[in-house]
């Protein structure tokens, strides 16, 4: 976590999905704390009982969650909704539900994503971030390697998990990937 929010990223989403919802909200509290103090913002995976308990700066809802416009009735608009997208319909779904951003992928193939479906491809991310007016992030296989490319193709910014946590220097991948986007950007 340290290591994350150290690399200056622009948010930070809480994933846990095995812990119970005391701890859960222990974990969402402790993690508010540090990303307060960096000023990044927190959002929780697909619980807005503990984004709210927690004081967290919104949501992301996985495509099973919530309706977009179920989690806006609740949240209000002081809260950032995220939605996970895997087609062109699905973001836009979300954007007239009233979603902020959206995650779309997997771009790329990876281990992580294979029960989401055969990898979208640049082409189907640039069309669906020409197609919309919400925020969208490239997920599924992303490297500091592919950031330029992801950004070229219409990408807002990307999101991850293993090219950080399971590089060897941890520190360093997330470096390497915030710098990546600086270039880009």
């Amino acid at each position: 976590m340290s290591v994350a929010v150290s690399a200056g990223p622009c948010a930070i989403q809480l994933r846990e999905k095995d812990l119970p919802t005391r701890e859960l909200l222990e974990l969402a509290r402790s993690v508010r704390e540090r990303t307060a103090q960096a000023r990044v913002p927190l959002l929780i995976n697909d619980r807005l009982d503990i984004c709210w308990a927690a004081e967290a700066d919104g949501v992301h809802l996985r495509r099973d969650s919530l309706p977009t416009r179920v989690a806006r009735r609740l949240l209000g608009s002081s809260k950032l909704i995220g939605v996970s997208a895997h087609s062109l319909e699905e973001i836009l779904q979300a954007e007239q539900e009233g979603a902020d951003f959206a995650l779309f992928g997997p771009v790329y193939a990876t281990p992580s994503k294979l029960a989401y479906g055969p990898p979208q491809g640049l082409a189907a991310l640039e069309a669906a971030a020409r197609r919309t007016r919400l925020p969208v992030f490239a997920v599924g296989g992303v490297t500091a390697e592919r950031v330029s490319e992801l950004i070229r193709a219409g990408a807002r910014g990307v999101g991850l998990i293993s090219a950080v946590f399971g590089a060897e220097d941890a520190r360093r991948a997330a470096a390497d990937v915030m710098h990546a986007l600086q270039r880009a950007l």
